[in-house]
């Protein structure tokens, strides 16, 4: 394109983070509905927001408590993660390469591969059932995608 056809794009991390956790969170609702098509956990494996909220009030919850600490966790991790993601697509635009999956693929490799087992949040990778596995790989490419189209969509509308 020439000069004068070519469209100049003002960097801002408002908008970014803005633009990534509004995906990020109707990211979080399609990642939570693909879950229910191809659970992760089929065998009553814990939930790693489960575990967390139980690590950090230091006893086992159950109930409405339970319920609460894990959908706070789920949604807020999403909420902030879209929001990163956002952050990070603003000034790096090679990150939303392969329309978000391989930020969704990404995502579950740090997450459940490293970091989750680490924190003794979840099984190794090398325990985890090819269910699990393959379930929080489909679901976080999803939330990838999800969370890429929503933000590309919203940074447009902010300007």
């Amino acid at each position: 394109m020439d000069q004068l056809h070519e469209k100049t794009v003002t960097r801002s991390l408002a908008k970014g983070l803005l633009a990534g956790l509004i995906g990020g969170l109707i990211a979080t609702a399609a990642k939570t509905l693909a879950e229910k098509i191809y659970p992760p956990r089929t065998h009553g494996e814990p939930e790693p927001p489960a575990v967390l909220a139980e690590k950090i009030v230091g006893h086992e919850l159950v109930g409405t408590p339970k319920e609460v600490s894990v959908e706070t966790i789920h949604w807020g991790f999403g909420a902030l993660t879209g929001a990163a993601y956002g952050a990070l697509a603003e000034y790096y635009p090679q990150a939303t390469a392969k329309d978000g999956a391989g930020f969704g693929m990404a995502l579950t490799s740090l997450t459940h591969g490293t970091a989750l087992p680490a924190l003794g949040l979840s099984a190794e990778p090398e325990e985890q059932t090819t269910r699990e596995r393959t379930s929080e790989m489909a679901t976080h490419v999803v939330y990838g995608m999800v969370t890429e189209t929503v933000r590309r969509v919203v940074r447009k509308m902010l300007g």
